[in-house]
């Protein structure tokens, strides 16, 4: 129970690179090492709204001069959200160095002005539109571009992933425009419920809310609903937030403080296996002015740094998939950490339909969708599943998980789906086990990982 994670995350990963033949399984072989010094780190974080409007109608003096230089300047922070990117953007990047950046979605009245940069790898981005919006010329003119959010996957370090999103929320404090943006809360809200149980997640950009406004309800919509937490609140006001109804906390423009609430966010919460603790907050008022001292945006950037710090019971995997279908992770569950599996079933044909484990609390946990035939393991006394061979192949423009097998510790085999593609091989390390899966599943399983954990 109490080795370290050093001694974990000593797996074996088998990787087959190349495709394969329908039916061959063409192996090599890529030991991870221990990466025990990874179980804790940090990382730091801004979001920045940096007006990149076209110049006639931008509020932020002039974004063809200011986004290039905002762009040279981000490379101080290791994940960046901005929002309004429009018709700058091209120069925005030229000017950054980050490693993992999203596409751009198009200028203004095409695109949704959101943009992720990254100094650590990410897949499964997601953008979506809000379903309320209010307001042509007038109120925010929040409908003469499709604003919404932004979902990212992020590994931070081997076994660290944390769902990072993105948000621009309706402008203006007219009652359709307050209608649309509880609507627009509530919507992130419910996907973030769907989409990321059990994760660690971070949620940073222009919410346009107050916590004093109470036609935005902000902290019982979205922080108590999700039992996230502020980092401004939580490193400036000592966890006190403001209340609502009371007149707005407008404080000194751009100053740290208890009494400078700005409509720009930073909320996160832990997932399981992942404790995240913000270190610190800061409005940037001064980093990103020009030379003569002007701010870059009409906005003022907010970073916070974090650390963070896995459970050493468990290990995540690497991940081998493709996009689709909707995350899942075992670990919803305290059974993986608390029980031992009795069984394990994998549901399939052509490809993997659903992967579920039985666990000696009587819990059961299963993702995916029923389709196929199910073939079960019963384990014995004593009995673990110790290596999983995951094949991915591409089905309808992505790819999927078409091949599970799973291997005991007494040799025992238990499998489903056809071989077809490329393989990924997980084995535990002696006096670990593997506990549970995560991945992406809806009517398929879409991408898969596993869950080690020490043995008891």
């Amino acid at each position: 129970m109490k080795k370290t994670i050093s001694f974990i995350l000593s797996l074996t990963m088998v990787f087959a690179m190349s495709a394969t033949v329908l039916g061959a399984e063409q192996q090599s072989i890529s030991t991870f090492a221990s990466t025990g010094s990874d179980s804790t780190g940090s990382f730091s974080i801004l979001s920045y709204n940096i007006g990149g409007l076209p110049a006639m109608f931008s509020s932020s003096g002039d974004p063809k001069n200011y986004i290039p230089q905002i762009g040279a300047k981000l490379h101080a922070y290791d994940l960046v959200n901005v929002q309004e990117d429009f018709n700058y953007h091209a120069s925005l990047y030229a000017n950054d160095t980050h490693a993992y950046r999203t596409p751009t979605s198009g200028g203004a009245g095409i695109g949704d002005g959101m943009n992720f940069l990254s100094k650590f790898p990410f897949e499964d981005t997601d953008r979506e539109t809000w379903k309320d919006r209010y307001g042509f010329l007038d109120s925010g003119s929040d409908e003469l571009t499709p604003k919404g959010f932004m979902y990212n996957q992020v590994k931070i370090a081997d076994g660290v992933y944390v769902d990072v999103y993105n948000l621009h929320a309706d402008a203006d404090t007219d009652p359709k425009s307050e209608a649309a943006r509880r609507s627009n809360l509530n919507q992130l809200a419910t996907y973030i419920e769907q989409y990321s149980k059990g994760h660690a997640v971070i949620v940073f950009g222009d919410t346009n809310c107050r916590y004093t406004r109470t036609e935005d309800n902000l902290k019982a919509l979205f922080v108590d609903r999700l039992e996230m937490k502020d980092v401004w609140v939580e490193k400036i006001r000592n966890g006190n937030y403001p209340e609502m109804g009371k007149e707005a906390l407008l404080g000194r423009s751009g100053e740290t403080s208890a009494d400078n609430e700005v409509v720009d966010k930073i909320f996160y919460r832990s997932g399981a296996g992942i404790t995240l603790n913000p270190t610190s907050y800061k409005v940037e008022n001064k980093y990103f002015t020009d030379s003569e001292g002007n701010q870059l945006s009409d906005h003022y950037a907010i970073s916070a740094n974090f650390t963070y710090t896995r459970d050493n019971r468990i290990v995540y995997s690497d991940l081998w998939g493709g996009p689709g279908g909707i995350a899942f992770n075992f670990l919803r569950s305290t059974s993986p950490i608390s029980h031992r599996p009795v069984s394990v079933a994998i549901r399939g044909d052509n490809r993997v339909d659903a992967i579920s484990m039985t666990y000696d609390d009587g819990t059961v946990l299963t993702n995916g969708g029923t389709g196929g035939t199910q073939k079960t393991l019963d384990l014995e006394s004593g009995e673990y599943i110790n290596k999983a061979v995951i094949y991915k192949d591409e089905y309808k423009g992505a790819d999927r998980i078409f091949y599970l097998e799973l291997t005991t510790n007494k040799g025992r085999i238990l499998k489903n789906g056809k071989k077809s593609g490329t393989a990924l091989t997980l084995t535990a390390p002696s006096g670990t086990y593997i506990a549970g899966f995560f991945g992406r599943a809806e009517a398929n399983v879409d991408k898969l990982g596993v869950i080690i954990r020490t043995l008891k």
